[in-house]
């Protein structure tokens, strides 16, 4: 930590805060997100950060905030990533009076590319939704949060009830098991929001949402969020996305995710400038504008009883910790991508 300058706190999780940082001999900012280990003990979350943390380190790609360095001290596990200045997808969705399609469009193109990047990976990512897609200062989206990702091979699958209800896929509660199709039909969900304004499932309660997802025919209206016309083209690529067979779902067949790029409402892209990230977003957040909630800095400054500071290291025998604080130890190991 102490070759970070810390900068201002932009977001926080259950066990798990989030800073800008600058390194102080590159002048490079990051994003460092900092896990309180009692905290993660306590919600008997270790095995899902160690998963995470093996997983960024496995991956680099455009379109995933990727992991640069990793490192722990006696409270804390640190993560240092990509920092992205334009705020999470929700934040603008919550905030833009309605969405070009030539916006959502640029979106899911560059979530489909890294979503199939995730997967040639053997990586399901299991949680896609718009607080989990964070743009950078130009507008360009990448996918983050792989707490609940996991990896997967073609000849197995998962039964886990692993995400966020609204965005699950209908599989996931069947009780027959779920494949990394599971992704793409949470991609057709964060369109589906993003062009209505609302999600396509509404329930009172969870059991009755997993029903609602099971068997509720979904309304696909011509006319989106500000009484906006939406193309038959946009509409029929959702509805190829939110299909409940999955072989039948777009991006599911043989073809994988080549069947995204033959859809009319996606011709216009140029897929080769895009995987290259060379194509410019048609939506571009507001420089002048912060991005996120300004709320989390006041936070940090009135209700942290040890402010975030380098401290050294406690001198500690580790026969004398917790089984818990050992694996910790062990598991959650110095990365440095310039290494």
């Amino acid at each position: 930590l102490m070759h970070f300058h810390l900068l201002r706190s932009v977001g926080r999780g259950s066990f798990g805060k989030v800073r800008i940082v600058e390194r102080k001999d590159t002048k490079q900012v990051y994003a460092l997100k900092y896990i309180s280990k009692k905290e993660c003990i306590r919600m008997d979350a270790l095995r899902n950060v160690f998963r995470e943390r093996n997983i960024l380190e496995s991956i680099d790609h455009p379109y995933v905030v990727n992991l640069r360095f990793s490192f722990q001290d006696d409270d804390y596990m640190y993560m240092v990533t990509d920092l992205m200045l334009g705020g999470d997808l929700r934040f603008h969705l919550l905030r833009k009076p309605y969405v070009e399609e030539d916006e959502a469009r640029h979106w899911i193109a560059e979530l489909a590319c890294g979503i199939s990047y995730l997967h040639s990976k053997g990586i399901m990512h299991r949680d896609i939704k718009p607080d989990n897609v964070l743009l950078d200062e130009k507008g360009h989206v990448h996918l983050t949060d792989f707490n609940i990702a996991t990896q997967f091979n073609d000849g197995r699958r998962l039964t886990s009830e692993s995400g966020t209800y609204v965005y699950m896929a209908p599989e996931m509660f069947t009780g027959q098991g779920y494949t990394q199709a599971v992704d793409w039909w949470a991609l057709g969900v964060v369109l589906y929001e993003a062009m209505y304004g609302r999600r396509p499932f509404d329930a009172p309660n969870n059991e009755a949402l997993k029903r609602a997802i099971r068997k509720d025919k979904i309304s696909f209206p011509s006319i989106g969020r500000k009484d906006r016309a939406l193309s038959v083209d946009c509409i029929e690529t959702m509805m190829m996305l939110l299909e409940r067979d999955t072989e039948r779902r777009l991006c599911c067949g043989p073809s994988g995710w080549l069947e995204l790029r033959r859809v009319r409402w996606l011709e216009s892209i140029d897929w080769k400038q895009l995987e290259r990230k060379a194509l410019p977003p048609a939506f571009v957040p507001d420089s002048e504008r912060a991005n996120f909630d300004v709320a989390y800095d006041l936070e940090e400054l009135l209700m942290e009883q040890e402010p975030l500071e380098a401290r050294p290291r406690r001198k500690t025998d580790l026969a004398q910790m917790s089984k818990e604080m050992q694996m910790i130890e062990k598991r959650f190991k110095t990365f440095d991508y310039l290494l």
